[in-house]
């Protein structure tokens, strides 16, 4: 009995001491675990760099960030932060991937741009306030309306007008990829009362008599025009004025586009304009505006 108890104690003591030196995923090089990183997309890095130290440091390694970064990322850190003189010196690849993935204005605050999280993509936001808006400096027609439903906190709103035209233009070193552009409109002045969000309709008219245009135009020829009808009144709805290629990432890109309802036999009212937006060709990523 005797016996048999210290020969199991003895086959224990020797299993536990071969578990004990077998290896684990913490003992991997940092090397090939930020090997294998690289195929993962960002949110996922972070995830498993709580794995254990080894994860955690190789999570940190410049190649794993470099590959998610645009190829063309210096430009980007150019164009937006050239009057700001913000240094990205001595930052590590994986501190300028967050610093992009955060709304980064320019151009006066009428611009913002930044890297999709998940996929490196660059997103791009033009205010109302960088758009070209004919009769915007007559109160007659045209009002600035603070709202917290803009990412801007302000949006111009039409009261009425015979002849609507909104123009903008944005030169950039977007990223080479398929892009789409939105207008973010909305019919009718939100306002709340006692917590509720209520929609004023008054001034809402003529949107169902035409239609209004929407035109797009690049600096390499590509060019594309939409009608559509304007809806929902008190919803917020982003129209698709055109989709447009980015064919490499070594030289900025100028796009044009408009909006447009010139039939002058009747007056239209009651949109407010907040934004356009250009984002990657992926209709599901508006969810998340």
């Amino acid at each position: 009995m005797g016996l048999s108890f210290s020969f199991l104690a003895r086959s224990g003591s020797s299993a536990a001491a071969a578990s004990s030196r077998e290896t684990g995923l913490g003992d991997l090089p940092e090397s090939c675990v930020a090997s294998v990183l690289s195929y993962l997309d960002p949110p996922q890095i972070c995830r498993v760099a709580m794995l254990n130290r080894a994860f955690k440091g190789a999570s940190s390694a410049d190649f794993v960030w470099e590959s998610k970064l645009p190829l063309n990322y210096e430009d980007v850190i150019g164009r937006v932060f050239e009057k700001d003189g913000v240094s990205f010196k001595g930052l590590c690849k994986r501190d300028i991937y967050a610093r992009l993935c955060r709304p980064n204005s320019f151009d006066g605050g009428t611009k913002r741009v930044w890297l999709d999280k998940t996929t490196g993509k660059t997103c791009m936001l033009i205010s109302s306030n960088g758009l070209a808006i004919t009769g915007i400096d007559d109160r007659r027609y045209w009002t600035r309306i603070p709202t917290e439903e803009s990412r801007f906190y302000s949006v111009a709103y039409l009261q009425q007008i015979w002849w609507l035209e909104l123009y903008g233009e944005i030169e950039f070193p977007f990223p080479a990829g398929s892009y789409s552009l939105f207008f973010r409109l909305q019919l009718g002045r939100i306002h709340k009362r006692f917590g509720r969000r209520l929609c004023n309709s008054e001034h809402v008219h003529g949107w169902d008599k035409k239609p209004a245009r929407f035109q797009l135009s690049t600096s390499d020829g590509q060019e594309e025009t939409k009608q559509c009808y304007l809806r929902e009144p008190g919803k917020w709805i982003h129209y698709h004025a055109g989709d447009f290629i980015v064919p490499n990432s070594c030289k900025s890109m100028k796009v044009k586009f408009s909006m447009t309802q010139i039939d002058c036999t009747h007056t239209k009212g009651g949109l407010c304009v907040d934004s356009v937006m250009i984002v990657p060709v992926d209709r599901t990523r508006l969810q998340r505006f």
